[in-house]
């Protein structure tokens, strides 16, 4: 066979090339991962401002700044309209939207009708202990001011203080970016549930549990206090109620026993134990909770870049990035996966939906019982009924996920709450009766404008405030936080030219 020796020098001189090009390629990697590794500590004064993480960090900073992405504003009051009656009187019945990525965490806080319209430091309905989950200036805030001191007062004082929203400080020791959680109430709800702290967690469990410091179940726990000058102060501290266990029951127990009520409802006068987003507390009883998978797992997959391995910080669906998050633990094709998700959505919502008319239903009932002359002993007992209910629906659809964290502890607290609001709605039906009233049928509350019409809350008024609000005293934060190094005049324009979406119109 006659060998071309011009094209097998040619071949081989081009693999030669390939090779050295391939050499130079892994040397240059190896030499940005060695570089990376190399991250000097970030001083005091940057530790809250994310951008200054990016020169140690920038693949993580790049993937995080893609939270930004996440920015559809999902009016949860418009779609569910239940939820104005079952919440009126409290600040979720004015203003409730799905939650967005973490880019707007400080955003989506200040323009919530719940924060209100404060004009200085020591106004509007909120306490500061709103701020705790929402940025790590939080750490700085109680390092400065003292935990007791930054859990007294209104949420305004820290208008100009906390300024950059959730991100690296939050879940990272600045020198050596070891998983770190920089506020008490964890560690705090931990020993009271007999459970490792922190500190004494596997690095998986730390992946799981700095998620679980802001996405669980907490309420504000009053304690008053005198302070170094002699004033008396009460202090609402972020409270994890997991002295009884992290379950639904639990937490419950614990309520009942230092006689906690988050709000009176206003139609019915039920007192109503408000769930926050116990996510943590269902994922455990969940299959990837109990075989030992992570948060960090799914939403934070690791991403490779060459010879560069780092996790990917965009804290999304893990469904949108099922080949990095799902594919290496399943074996089934990614279709059938969401497919297998879907109907476990569609299940929950099925009995959700159920549980919340019910329980809304439940609220106007006793509003008419009332007003036909029954007393509050007399109702005593449906109340209660209606608490424990709406008690269960919370908690099962305030973890959001949990069709797919935990879908069987779901469904089976969602069977249970909707148990309870019948059992109150029967009750109802034979006091009624007894005065005299028969066939009753609650007002229609089928959108947004009827339930809040029912619930008494002044909208207008309320949006009015708001805008105020923000073309004056947010203004004014804004100017002091870059006055006092808090905050870069570039987030600052950032944010602003992104502060343009909320549950009602914003104007520029």
């Amino acid at each position: 066979m006659k060998i071309n020796y011009k094209i097998a020098i040619t071949f081989l001189v081009v693999a030669i090339a390939a090779m050295i090009w391939l050499a130079g390629s892994i040397k240059e990697n190896n030499e940005d991962r060695v570089i990376l590794n190399l991250t000097p500590e970030i001083e005091h004064v940057d530790r809250a401002e994310n951008e200054k993480w990016a020169r140690y960090y920038p693949r993580q900073y790049g993937s995080w700044m893609k939270t930004k992405e996440s920015d559809n504003v999902q009016d949860m009051l418009e779609e569910k309209s239940q939820l104005a009656v079952l919440w009126a009187g409290y600040g979720f019945s004015k203003d409730y939207n799905a939650p967005r990525g973490h880019f707007y965490a400080i955003q989506d806080n200040t323009n919530t009708l719940r924060t209100g319209a404060p004009v200085d430091g020591k106004t509007g309905p909120m306490p500061t202990a709103c701020w705790s989950c929402k940025s790590p200036d939080v750490p700085r805030m109680i390092e400065e001011d003292g935990k007791l001191e930054y859990f007294s007062g209104k949420w305004a004082k820290y208008g100009s203080e906390i300024k950059n929203t959730i991100g690296c400080y939050n879940c990272h020791n600045p020198k050596t970016a070891e998983l770190e959680v920089h506020v008490p109430f964890l560690n705090e709800g931990l020993v009271a549930a007999g459970l490792p702290t922190f500190e004494e967690s596997t690095h998986q469990e730390k992946r799981s549990l700095v998620c679980a410091a802001c996405h669980s179940e907490y309420y504000f726990k009053k304690e008053k206090w005198t302070d170094e000058e002699g004033n008396e102060k009460l202090a609402k501290v972020v409270t994890f109620p997991w002295q009884n266990g992290l379950t639904v029951e639990g937490a419950e127990k614990y309520y009942d026993e230092v006689e906690h009520v988050d709000f009176k409802n206003k139609i019915s006068g039920v007192p109503v134990l408000k769930a926050q987003h116990p996510g943590y507390e269902l994922f455990r009883t969940g299959i990837h909770g109990q075989k030992g998978v992570s948060c960090a797992d799914c939403h934070m997959p690791y991403t490779q870049e060459g010879s560069v391995k780092y996790s990917d910080h965009q804290l999304q669906n893990p469904l949108n990035t099922m080949d990095r998050s799902c594919m290496p633990c399943h074996r089934e094709s990614e279709e059938k996966l969401k497919g297998v998700v879907a109907r476990k959505y569609e299940r929950k919502d099925e009995l959700h939906e159920i549980a919340m008319d019910n329980l809304a239903k439940a609220h106007l009932e006793i509003a008419k019982a009332m007003e036909v002359g029954a007393s509050d002993e007399e109702l005593k007992e449906t109340r209660a009924l209606v608490r424990r209910g709406q008690w269960r629906w919370d908690y099962a659809v305030a973890s959001h996920a949990s069709f797919f964290h935990a879908p069987e502890e779901t469904l089976r607290i969602l069977s249970v709450a909707n148990d309870f609001a019948m059992q109150a709605r029967i009750e109802i039906v034979g006091l009624l009766a007894s005065k005299g009233v028969m066939n009753y049928s609650a007002p229609d509350f089928d959108t947004k404008e009827k339930a809040q019409k029912l619930a008494g809350v002044p909208l207008e008024k309320l949006v009015a405030a708001k805008l105020e609000f923000k073309r004056t005293l947010e203004k004014e934060w804004n100017k002091q936080a870059v006055e006092k190094g808090n905050w870069s005049e570039d987030t600052k324009n950032t944010i602003e030219k992104n502060d343009l979406k909320a549950s009602y119109t914003i104007e520029k």
